[in-house]
């Protein structure tokens, strides 16, 4: 059976959550990161490519971190401490430094990270999930309704129940059909 494709569409940090559904990890290798940040490319501040180990390392310490103070949040809990704390210290390996630059006709400010590519993409996740810790759409965090499912989403619909209509929604309407189908025939 070929892994699951990842699951994207939802803030980055919950891609990055996602990133680990039910009895697979879809960042175990290198080559792995390197899919996932393809699909989130859009949505990251600078290129990057051929991800090391020790960069899977620093996204996989940021996605357990991240992981950890939603679980407490979606349980009614207080984040871990070392959670909040790990996030912080992702960010401070690569702070972000506003440059203002002429453009031609005025002053932009350009961000940019110093560090390693990896503490850069660290740091970027992990500011994600500051962003994502602080939404107030956060307290809406739910988990698929599919029992072998443990994606989370944030749903903008309010009767919204799974991951995805594609997956999930999809074999929970098979599903149903099947049932009644089966209660009803002779």
């Amino acid at each position: 059976m070929s892994e699951p494709e990842p699951l994207i569409g939802e803030p980055l940090a919950l891609d990055l959550v996602n990133s680990r559904p039910a009895g697979a990890d879809l960042l175990e290798t290198p080559e792995q990161l390197d899919h996932w940040l393809r699909l989130q490319a859009d949505r990251l501040p600078e290129p990057f490519a051929n991800p090391t180990p020790a960069d899977l390392h620093a996204v996989r310490y940021v996605r357990d971190q991240v992981t950890a103070a939603l679980e407490a949040l979606l349980h009614g809990r207080r984040p871990p401490a070392a959670a909040l704390r790990g996030l912080g210290t992702a960010q401070s390996a690569a702070p972000a430094i506003r440059h203002l630059e002429w453009d031609g006709e005025c002053c932009v400010a350009t961000v940019r990270r110093k560090g390693t590519p990896g503490e850069r993409l660290a740091a970027t996740l992990a500011e994600a999930a500051v962003d994502l810790l602080t939404d107030p759409a956060l307290p809406k965090l739910r988990r698929c309704a599919a029992d072998d499912c443990v994606m989370l989403f944030l749903p903008v619909h309010p009767r919204r129940q799974w991951c995805s209509p594609d997956r999930c929604g999809n074999r929970a309407r098979v599903a149903r059909y099947y049932h009644r189908h089966k209660t009803t025939s002779p």
